[in-house]
């Protein structure tokens, strides 16, 4: 392995993973937005109280049919962290690598003005409080 972006740094201090909506979608259907991106939040919550149950759930949909490698891979992604990262820095940090290998030509602080909405996000770290 040469780089395991959950505990090498800096790879390890952002998020791994981001959800994105069409914007029309967003404007037209705030309250499905919210709804779905609470769905995701619980279900990484799942993943990291009670990582037995998340890897039953996977295998018994059929995505992979090794526990092992399933329960590996839940155990290693750091699902319960989503909190502890800014996902404001985690965009600047991805944009600067894209941009660096000339995949993206707006500097960071552009595409965050004109491509984020962090509202709901927001919104949903105040109600689910552990």
């Amino acid at each position: 392995m040469l780089l395991n972006s959950a505990v090498d740094r800096p790879w390890s201090e952002y998020f791994c993973c981001l959800v994105s909506a069409n914007r029309d979608f967003v404007q037209r259907n705030p309250v499905a937005t919210k709804r779905a991106l609470r769905a995701i939040l619980k279900g990484s919550e799942i993943c990291a109280s009670n990582p037995d149950r998340a890897v039953k759930a996977f295998l018994e949909q059929g995505f992979a049919t090794s526990k092992e490698y399933v329960g590996q891979a839940v155990r290693e992604v750091p699902f319960g962290r989503w909190r502890d990262f800014n996902p404001e820095d985690t965009l600047r940090f991805y944009a600067l690598r894209l941009r660096e290998a000339g995949m993206v030509k707006k500097l960071p602080q552009q595409l965050i003005a004109e491509g984020t909405e962090w509202r709901f996000l927001t919104e949903l770290k105040k109600e689910l409080k552990t």
